[in-house]
C-alpha cells in the first residue's frame, strides 16, 4: 500500500509538471542564444575594391566575409555584423564625422552593440590607423615625412582608447583580433630612382608606425594578425618576376600581386587588397584567433 500510494503521488506530480511545461512553452523549444562576429575598422573591413570604372566600392569579398565563411561552418547560427567605415581614422572612429551611425561614431555603435549582446559575441576584428597619416604616402618631401612621423603617437593613443572601450563593453572574455598593415607605397618602386627612394623611406616609416599600433594592441591584450609580415613588407632583397611589371623586389611583387596598386587603368592604381590579398589577411586573422587558417 505504501509503495502503491507513492507511485500514485509521483504520477500526479509528473502529470502536473507536464501540464505546467506545456502551458509555459506551447510546443516551442527554448531558442539557442545567437552569436555574432563584429567587424570594425576602415575600408578593408568593408571589402572595398575598384569597380570596372575605377571607383572604390564596397564588396562582399573583404576579409570579414572570408573569416565569416570559415567560422560559420561549425556555427550555422553565426551572424556577421559589419560597422566599418571607408576612410575612417582612429580620430573619426572615436568621434564620428565620416560615416553615419545612430550613435554618431563607429565606436559608439560598436559599444552599443556589444552591450546589447554581451557574452554572445564570438569574435571582434578591427583594422584602424591606415588613414591617420594622410600626409604620408608617395610624397617624398621632408615636410610631409616629418608630419607623418608626428601623427603616429596620436593614432596609437586613440587606438588604445578604442580598445579599452571595446573591452569594457564586450567583457574580459571577448576575443578581439587587430591587424598590422601592408604598404601600398612599395609600388612606387616601379618608377625609377625617385620611386625607389619613396619605397625605401616609406618602408622605414611603416615599420615604426606598425610597431606603435602593435604596442597599443599588446598593452590591451589583443592579438595582432601580422599582415605586415605576411606581405613580406621589409624584403627588398629577394627578386620576383611579375607579369606586366617585370622583376622587382619581393615586397613590391606581393603588393602588385595582392592589391590593385599595379593594375592597369582604370582599376589601378588602387591601394585596396584584391580577392587574393583579402584571403591573405583573413588567413592571418584566423591564425591569431586560434581557428582554421584555410578558407
Amino acid at each position: 500500500m505504501i509503495a502503491r500510494s507513492s507511485r500514485s503521488a509521483a504520477a500526479v506530480v509528473l502529470a502536473a509538471a507536464a501540464v505546467l511545461t506545456a502551458c509555459s512553452s506551447p510546443g516551442k523549444a527554448k531558442p539557442v542564444p545567437a552569436s555574432y562576429y563584429l567587424a570594425l575598422g576602415d575600408s578593408l573591413s568593408q571589402g572595398v575594391q575598384p569597380d570596372a570604372a575605377g571607383a572604390s566600392v564596397e564588396t562582399g569579398q573583404g576579409y570579414p566575409d572570408l573569416v565569416y565563411a570559415v567560422l560559420r561552418r561549425d556555427r550555422p547560427g553565426l551572424e556577421l555584423v559589419r560597422l566599418g567605415c571607408p576612410g575612417e581614422t582612429t580620430k573619426t572612429m572615436l568621434h564620428g564625422g565620416i560615416c553615419r551611425y545612430p550613435q554618431r561614431s563607429q565606436l559608439a555603435a560598436a559599444v552599443a552593440f556589444l552591450r546589447a549582446h554581451r557574452d554572445h559575441t564570438l569574435l571582434i576584428t578591427i583594422d584602424i590607423g591606415a588613414n591617420d597619416p594622410q600626409s604620408c604616402g608617395s610624397q617624398p618631401s621632408l615636410t610631409k615625412l616629418a608630419s607623418c612621423i608626428g601623427e603616429a603617437p596620436e593614432a596609437a593613443t586613440n587606438l588604445a582608447a578604442i580598445l579599452a572601450s571595446l573591452r569594457a563593453a564586450g567583457g574580459p572574455g571577448v576575443r578581439i583580433v587587430g591587424m598590422s598593415y601592408y604598404l601600398p607605397e612599395l609600388a612606387e618602386w616601379r618608377h625609377g630612382w625617385l620611386g625607389h627612394a619613396v619605397a625605401l623611406v616609406s618602408e622605414r616609416l611603416a615599420v615604426t608606425y606598425n610597431d606603435l599600433l602593435n604596442s597599443a594592441y599588446a598593452k590591451a591584450g589583443v592579438g595582432v594578425a601580422n599582415v605586415f609580415a605576411a606581405f613580406d613588407t621589409t624584403d627588398f632583397g629577394d627578386q620576383m618576376t611579375v607579369p606586366g611589371v617585370g622583376t622587382v623586389p619581393r615586397n613590391v611583387a606581393l603588393i602588385c600581386k595582392w592589391t590593385w596598386e599595379c593594375a592597369a587603368s582604370p582599376r589601378g592604381p588602387n591601394q585596396h587588397a584584391n580577392p587574393a590579398g583579402y584571403q591573405v589577411i583573413a588567413n592571418q586573422i584566423l591564425k591569431v584567433a586560434g581557428l582554421p587558417a584555410d578558407a
